[in-house]
C-alpha cells in the first residue's frame, strides 16, 4: 500500500477510494476534500479491517453527521436486543454507532456489530477493559490499556474515544476548581481514578506515540475525549474543561505529525449563550479539528425530555461550527434507551444537524425545505410525507385524524389558510360555511 492513512494518502497528493465516495455524497470537489483531509479540517474514519463500511466524511464543509451510543453492560447484557437496537439506527440512517459495553460478551457484540454495520463504529477502550481483563481497575496496567485499544482495531473499530487530555497537570487543575458534579465522564472519571489509586499519569497521555502507532495500523481515527467535560451548567466553560481543551490542542499537532486522523469531544451541559464561543474556542485551540460534541444539552431539569435539551444545544453548536452531534434521547440520566427513545433521539439529532446545515450554508439542506414548503403550498399530502423526516409518524398522525376535507387537516378544517389563499389567488370564493362548489 502506498499509504498508511487518510491522512497520509491526502498529504501524498493520492485520492482514495473513500475520498471518492465521500466527495460523491457530498456534491464537493475531491481534490478540495483530500486537501482539508490532509491538513485534519475533515476526517475519514475509516479501519482498514471494516469491509462493511460506506465511509462517511467529517469535518468543515460537510453535511453534519450523528452518532447513536448503544452497547451492552451488567444491568442490560443482550447481545441481540441490542443488535436489534443496530439494524434500527442503520435503517434510519445513521451515520456513526458509538458501542460503549462495558460488560459481558463485549468482544462478540463489538465483533458482530462490525461486521453488520455500514456506519462508522466507535467505542471507547477504557470502558471495556475491566471487563475484558476480569481485574479491578487499579491492577490494570500501563501496557493493558493500550492493548485493549490494539484489539479494537484488530477487531475493525474505525474511531476510538480516548481521554488523553487528563493528565497529572489537568487533573490538578480540576482539584483546584470546585465543580457541582466533578467529572461526569464515565471514561475520564475511571481514568481520574487510576492515576489517584496508582499515583501514576494517564497512561494515554504518557504513552501517546504507542497510541499514536496503533491507530496508524488500521487507520484508526482518535476522537480526543473530553474527559472535563461539564455536567452541569454550572460548571460549563470552567478551569478543567479549558485546560483539558489546550493539552488536546497539543495531542492533535503530535497526531497529525504521524498522519493519524483527530476529532475533538466537547461539553456537554452548557447555558446556551456559552456555545457559540465553546465552538469558536474548539476550532481556534485544536487547529480546525472537526468537533463531535454530546448535545450540547441547555438546561439540567428535564429528565425525560433531553433529547428536546440536546437538540436545542445541537442545532446551536452545528450551526456554529460543530462537525458531529452525538445524539441524546429522552432517556438520558434514567436508564438505558429502549428502541422507542433511540428513535426519538435520532429523530431530534437529524433536525439538529439540518437545523446547522441550513445556517452553514450547505448544498441541498435549504434546498430540502423548499421542497417541503412548495408540497405544502399546494396540500399535496404524498409529497410532505415522502419528504418528512419521519414519514411513518406524519403519515400516522394524518390517519389519526381524518378531516371532513382532504385539502385541509383536522386544526383548520375550511379555515386553512393554504386552503383559502390557493382559491383566492386564482380568483375563486372561499366556501367557510357552505358546501363545497
Amino acid at each position: 500500500m502506498e499509504y498508511t492513512t487518510q491522512m497520509n494518502a491526502a498529504k501524498k497528493g493520492i485520492v482514495t477510494k473513500e475520498m471518492e465516495i465521500v466527495a460523491e455524497k457530498e456534491n464537493i470537489d475531491v481534490e478540495i476534500l483530500r486537501k482539508k483531509i490532509g491538513e485534519g479540517k475533515i476526517v475519514i474514519p475509516a479501519n482498514k479491517k471494516h469491509s462493511s463500511l460506506i465511509p462517511e466524511g467529517i469535518g468543515e464543509g460537510l453535511r453534519t453527521k450523528i452518532n447513536v451510543n448503544l452497547g451492552i453492560s451488567r444491568d442490560c447484557p443482550d447481545v441481540d436486543k441490542e443488535l436489534e437496537k443496530v439494524k434500527n439506527a442503520i435503517d434510519m440512517n445513521v451515520e456513526a454507532i458509538m458501542d460503549l459495553s462495558s460488560f459481558g460478551k463485549t468482544e462478540e457484540f463489538r465483533r458482530r456489530l462490525v461486521e453488520v454495520s455500514s456506519s462508522m463504529i466507535g467505542t471507547v477502550p477504557v470502558y471495556d477493559a475491566v471487563g475484558f481483563y476480569d481485574k479491578e481497575l487499579k491492577d490494570i496496567t500501563s501496557e493493558e490499556f493500550l492493548d485493549v485499544v490494539r484489539k479494537h482495531g484488530e477487531d475493525g473499530v474505525d474511531f476510538v474515544t480516548i481521554h488523553a487530555g487528563m493528565n497529572r497537570r489537568t487533573a490538578e487543575v480540576f482539584k483546584k476548581n470546585n465543580r457541582i458534579t466533578n467529572i461526569v465522564s464515565r471514561g475520564g472519571s475511571l481514568l481520574y481514578a487510576w492515576m489517584e489509586l496508582n499515583n501514576k499519569e494517564n497512561p494515554f497521555y504518557e504513552y501517546f506515540d504507542e497510541l499514536l502507532d496503533i491507530c496508524k495500523k488500521y487507520d484508526m481515527t482518535i476522537s480526543l475525549g473530553d474527559a472535563l467535560r461539564p455536567g452541569c451548567i454550572e460548571d460549563g466553560t470552567d478551569g478543567p474543561q479549558i485546560e483539558e481543551l489546550i493539552v488536546l490542542g497539543e495531542l492533535t499537532k503530535r497526531a497529525w505529525r504521524e498522519n493519524v486522523q483527530v476529532m475533538i469531544e466537547g461539553p456537554g451541559h452548557i447555558a446556551i449563550n456559552e456555545i457559540e464561543a465553546n465552538m469558536l474556542l474548539e476550532k481556534k485551540i485544536c487547529h480546525g479539528a472537526p468537533f463531535y460534541v454530546l448535545g450540547p444539552i441547555v438546561t439540567d431539569i428535564a429528565p425525560g425530555y433531553d433529547h428536546i435539551t440536546s437538540a436545542i444545544g445541537g442545532a446551536i453548536a452545528a450551526s456554529s461550527g460543530a462537525d458531529f452531534l452525538c445524539y441524546v434521547t429522552p432517556a438520558e440520566h434514567l436508564r438505558l434507551p429502549d428502541l422507542d427513545d433511540m428513535k426519538e433521539g435520532i429523530i431530534a439529532s437529524k433536525i439538529a444537524a439540518h437545523v446547522g446545515d441550513i445556517a452553514k450554508g450547505l448544498s441541498g439542506a435549504k434546498e430540502w425545505d423548499l421542497e417541503m414548503s412548495i408540497a405544502r403550498q399546494e396540500l399535496d399530502w404524498e409529497k410532505m410525507f415522502s419528504l418528512a423526516i419521519d414519514e411513518d409518524k406524519a403519515r400516522r398522525y394524518r390517519k389519526e385524524s381524518t378531516p371532513e376535507h382532504e385539502d385541509s387537516c383536522t386544526m383548520c378544517g375550511k379555515m386553512c389558510s393554504m386552503r383559502n389563499m390557493n382559491r383566492i389567488m386564482k380568483g375563486k370564493d372561499i366556501n367557510i360555511l357552505r358546501s363545497d362548489d
